[in-house]
């Protein structure tokens, strides 16, 4: 027999709390999509009547095919009914089938920040949920700063919960505000309640600022919490929200968890979770973190060539699920700690047809180790690695040949009478023997060069029609006057791959120059171009 864990998703609220993180309407609408697709349970909307942004997605809502759409604010002020509260009529006229409410748990809030009774703040919940329950709507409680509220005073922080319960709240969520709470104290406290909230109406809700949210949530479960509350990728306000793209996988393939509890989000589902997760930060233009759980590009990496044999011949030796699983993929990096076997297994990903009795296979691993003596990265650049590969072994062909490139930047004002800096490149390529020119300025020389590049490559310019860079990064890799730059450009084509490419230069042009040839030519190998 297993229980039901519900996923309650705060992403579209508590991630827009997060620094540098901007939702419009249509990123609302999005998320919310792929939230319903992915199979989360309960999807939190926003404040209405808090924020223009949130007024404009409750007035025209996505169609849920699964999830319950939730409306959030706070219980009645103090001093005023719950049915002239403007605030909260607000939010449950936004008309969403749940509303949820926050209502301060700690005794502290309420005598120093807000100067209210605790009589009056246990009403002030009790009577907010009823008038929830009253108009027909799924009532959630989150008591807000659970944790110090129950450490300092135990009696009123149970005393909240009770007006909650008894007042028809479906779920009543024990929230660790400013995430100080251990595993150990949640799994103590929840304990200590089992006999006032039954577990199929207690959830969880933790911050990240000790990084034990997925853990805090996890030891809950245990407890006998029933509801877990998170966000996308961990979005959050300072340190973040329970990771809900590391909560899943855990709960549905570890055994502890499998065995014993059920989730909304099924195995194809949770094959989506990384596409999911890419999604977001595409949409925040932010760049996914590598060496996130399950979802980051460094989670099924194995980069020392003892590992790599291993994860070959068995893959469970160093991955503790399959990466498929949450839509990931095995990676065996190519670097300066290279052995054969990690050579091969990444030429057999990139699908690089080779004999294993090939000299040139040795070649290319010292290749690999000098080029990354000397400043490269091929382990963050794998287009980069597939064509030095390809070179090496023969099997990529010379598209064109750059005879001659040039960058100029200069100050001058323009017709507005205003200061601006512009950058003009000029390139001359040879392509089958016709010699093309171009020039283009861009808003920068390196913006400039990538534009001319690509402006004329005669008979290949329809294979590159919709290549694009997407992300620049620079690292100075020593210092002094003659410090050498490491440039990775992060590419990306109309069917929206992306691929990243390396180049390594005492002068900062050469190596972008570097990684953007790498980049039109992996374009026009990935496109199958001919010569």
């Amino acid at each position: 027999m297993t229980d039901r864990v519900f996923l309650y998703d705060t992403t579209l609220r508590d991630g827009a709390q997060t620094q540098g993180v901007d939702f419009g309407v249509a990123d609302k609408r999005a998320i919310a999509e792929a939230l319903d697709q992915l199979g989360i349970d309960y999807v939190e909307g926003g404040w209405p009547g808090a924020n223009p942004t949130d007024d404009a997605f409750f007035a025209d809502v996505p169609p849920f095919k699964r999830a319950r759409f939730a409306a959030f604010g706070m219980t009645r002020r103090a001093g005023r009914s719950a049915e002239n509260d403007p605030g909260l009529s607000a939010v449950i006229g936004a008309g969403s089938p749940v509303v949820t409410l926050f209502g301060k748990t700690w005794d502290f809030h309420l005598r120093e920040a807000l100067g209210v009774e605790l009589t009056e703040g246990v009403d002030m919940i009790a009577q907010s949920i009823g008038e929830v329950v009253r108009r027909g709507r799924e009532a959630i409680f989150d008591a807000e700063h659970f944790f110090d509220g129950y450490k300092a005073n135990p009696g009123f922080a149970r005393d909240c919960l009770v007006a909650a319960r008894d007042a028809g709240a479906r779920w009543i969520v024990l929230c660790d505000t400013n995430g100080g709470t251990l595993p150990h104290e949640i799994e103590r406290i929840l304990g200590e309640l089992a006999s006032l909230v039954p577990g199929d109406r207690l959830g969880i809700h933790c911050h990240n600022d000790t990084e034990n949210a997925v853990a805090n949530s996890l030891a809950a479960v245990r407890a006998g919490a029933r509801q877990i509350q998170g966000t996308l990728n961990g979005l959050g306000e300072r340190c973040g929200n329970a990771n809900l793209c590391s909560l899943i996988p855990t709960l549905r393939l570890k055994n502890e968890f499998s065995d014993a509890f059920e989730i909304g989000v099924n195995p194809e589902k949770m094959a989506t979770l990384m596409k999911v997760s890419r999604t977001l930060d595409d949409m925040l233009n932010r760049a996914p973190n590598r060496h996130a759980a399950y979802v980051g590009e460094s989670a099924f990496v194995t980069k020392t060539g003892i590992h790599a044999s291993a994860v070959m011949k068995d893959p469970h030796t160093y991955e503790h699920v399959l990466p498929e699983s949450v839509g990931n993929h095995r990676k065996v990096l190519v670097s300066d700690q290279a052995g054969r076997s990690n050579v091969m297994a990444e030429l057999d990903r990139a699908g690089i047809a080779y004999e294993k009795s090939d000299p040139k296979l040795a070649r290319l691993v010292e290749e690999l180790k000098e080029r990354e003596a000397a400043g490269y990265a091929y382990e963050s650049a794998n287009a980069s690695f597939d064509l030095l590969a390809r070179r090496t072994l023969g099997k990529v062909s010379e598209y064109f040949k750059v005879e001659h490139f040039a960058v100029n930047v200069e100050q001058r004002y323009n017709a507005n009478g205003q200061r601006v800096t512009v950058a003009l490149a000029v390139v001359k390529v040879d392509v089958a023997g016709e010699r093309l020119i171009s020039a283009a300025e861009g808003n920068g020389p390196v913006n400039a060069l990538d534009v001319a590049l690509r402006k004329d490559l005669g008979k290949y310019q329809k294979y590159i029609e919709g290549l694009k860079l997407i992300d620049y990064r620079v690292r100075i890799l020593n210092g002094g006057t003659e410090a050498v730059t490491r440039v990775l450009i992060e590419s990306e084509d109309e069917n929206g791959d992306s691929w990243t490419t390396v180049g390594v230069s005492p002068n900062i042009i050469d190596a972008s120059f570097q990684a953007l040839m790498d980049s039109v030519i992996y374009k026009l190998v990935k496109s199958g171009a001919p010569v």
